[in-house]
């Protein structure tokens, strides 16, 4: 089915590193990593297929980057969004009001996602990357017509807040910044929805993880503006907060 968008009107290396995340997240779906590398174990393809699994904790697989890499074009299709809204005659009160519902709509999908445990009984859970999106997607859409040294500082500060709330919160039993199942992270997810998760994924990453998203709708803002030295000088910071942002959300999953 056509999208009614002229091929030379969309950001083809978009489409493509989408279809990429996508094809990924099916064969995940599918169980298809887990028979590999059960049938690698002992020869030399264990240490490849392992890359298809995030990694425990306070690491990085290649499997690590496919979250990030899914907020970051999700901001980089914002930004071809919202700029030709604009173009369109779209207000701000309009586009703010569109991204709401959007936002609305991935939580409550990303809830349902999690709703249904396998014993049959329900559950509220804020784990679920569309649950995450609908966060970041408000962020990045606030600093949409910001300045790119604004939209920079927001970013870092994003990741200090971040620092800040594991190094210093203290909060008896939950004061190893760093260490899984006794974070801040872990706290939240208490006071959230009474559930630790045994893996280490926190509600709280949408915070470090807004800044993939705004770093993804920056990118997409300079490609749009066709400009070369900006673009060169931008996307060099860009990637330096990307990569910041990717160590936190790395970290605490």
């Amino acid at each position: 089915m056509s999208s009614g968008v002229a091929p030379h009107e969309r950001l083809l290396s978009l489409d493509v590193f989408r279809g990429i995340i996508m094809v990924l997240l099916t064969l995940e779906s599918t169980g298809l990593y887990e028979h590999l590398h059960s049938a690698s174990q002992g020869n030399v393809t264990e240490n490849l297929l392992i890359q298809f699994f995030h990694h425990p904790w306070n690491g990085l697989r290649f499997w690590d980057l496919i979250q990030p890499g899914f907020m970051f074009i999700a901001g980089t299709a914002m930004a071809y969004s919202l700029d030709k809204q604009f173009r369109a005659g779209v207000s701000w009160t309009q586009a703010f009001r569109k991204a709401l519902k959007r936002s609305w709509w991935l939580f409550f999908w990303g809830v349902l996602d999690y709703a249904v445990q396998s014993d049959g009984s329900l559950a509220f859970k804020l784990w679920d990357v569309l649950t995450q999106l609908s966060f970041t997607t408000l962020v990045a859409f606030l600093l949409f017509r910001s300045s790119y040294l604004t939209q920079i500082i927001a970013c870092i500060a994003l990741l200090l807040l971040t620092e800040l709330l594991y190094r210093f919160t203290n909060v008896p039993g939950f004061n190893q910044p760093f260490t899984d199942q006794q974070n801040f992270g872990n706290y939240m997810d208490l006071i959230l929805m009474n559930l630790i998760n045994k893996d280490g994924w926190v509600a709280i990453n949408c915070i470090p993880t807004s800044v993939h998203t705004v770093a993804g709708m920056m990118a997409g803002k300079i490609l749009i503006e066709k400009k070369p030295i900006q673009w060169l000088i931008w996307a060099g910071v860009i990637t330096l907060i990307t990569g910041f942002a990717l160590d936190l959300t790395s970290i605490t999953p």
